[in-house]
């Protein structure tokens, strides 16, 4: 009896001990997204709230480095380039920092993203930095805010607003660089690639093998003097495959020749057996 006693006590004691009560956090996450142009922009940041408090001069401190929201960096992510205030980001993963004063900030976007305020920031990891204006705002904004604003075909607004004041920078996207490139590709035709995976798609499911023959052959005249040994086989057996034996061979062989220089075991073995079997070796 005094045994299932204490093993009662014991099961009670490990749920009260293992038991974990959730509330709401008082400076909840966003993660808010964005396509401006053909960039994906995404910007994830904690918002405090105002609360009754005295924010900018008080609360966030002039003259002082601030993390942009609460808890952890803002972060912000671009999927291309893009192009701060005349600097050239690269696409990836940026901390924005700022330091508030009562007539402008000075914002920052900073290469290193891990959690944490420097007392200094390392010259040597600002990619951007820029002073904006601050804009009185006519009421109390309560939840600290990050928005894109002014949306053109490549550019927009990123807005940081919180209490009474709101300031912006302007984010440029390469959308005619990228354009301009789409339509140079499109027009210049399929590439050595495109021809390779068509003549590859057509050899393994069973089709035209005239046609994947055209492709192939195709494919490694645009690779000029750089054939890969990889192709090379592809070629041969396409060839092998439509009855060219005399191509075929002849793809082998520099298939193998490549294959060996690459000390690539596998495809020595199938090139070798390959022009065995067509009577070549």
């Amino acid at each position: 009896m005094n045994r299932i006693i204490l093993s009662l006590f014991v099961a009670v004691f490990t749920l009260t001990v293992n038991a974990q009560i959730t509330t709401p956090q008082p400076s909840p996450l966003q993660k808010i997204e964005q396509i401006v142009g053909l960039t994906d922009i995404t910007v994830e940041y904690s918002r405090p709230g105002v609360k009754g408090r005295t924010i900018f001069g008080d609360l966030v401190p002039f003259n002082e480095i601030w993390r942009t929201g609460a808890n952890g960096n803002t972060k912000i992510t671009f999927s291309t380039d893009v192009t701060i205030d005349g600097n050239k980001i690269e696409k990836g993963s940026y901390t924005i920092f700022s330091v508030p004063t009562e007539k402008s900030w000075d914002i920052v976007i900073y290469e290193e993203t891990k959690s944490g305020t420097p007392k200094k920031l390392d010259e040597t990891k600002i990619v951007a930095k820029m002073n904006v204006p601050t804009q009185n705002i006519p009421m109390v904004i309560e939840t600290f805010t990050i928005s894109f604003d002014d949306m053109t075909t490549n550019t927009a607004i990123l807005g940081i607003m919180w209490e009474n004041t709101y300031v912006g920078f302007k984010i440029e996207t390469p959308v005619e660089e990228i354009v301009t490139k789409q339509i140079t590709t499109v027009m210049n035709g399929p590439s050595a690639n495109d021809y390779y995976a068509a003549a590859v798609y057509y050899l393994e499911n069973g089709k035209d093998i005239k046609k994947a023959q055209t492709w192939i052959d195709k494919s490694v005249e645009m690779m000029s003097d750089s054939p890969k040994f990889w192709v090379l086989r592809r070629q041969a057996l396409i060839h092998a495959k439509a009855g060219d034996k005399k191509g075929a061979i002849k793809a082998a062989k520099e298939s193998l020749k490549l294959a060996e220089k690459a000390e690539n075991a596998g495809y020595i073995k199938m090139n070798t057996e390959s022009l065995k079997e067509w009577g070549a070796m």
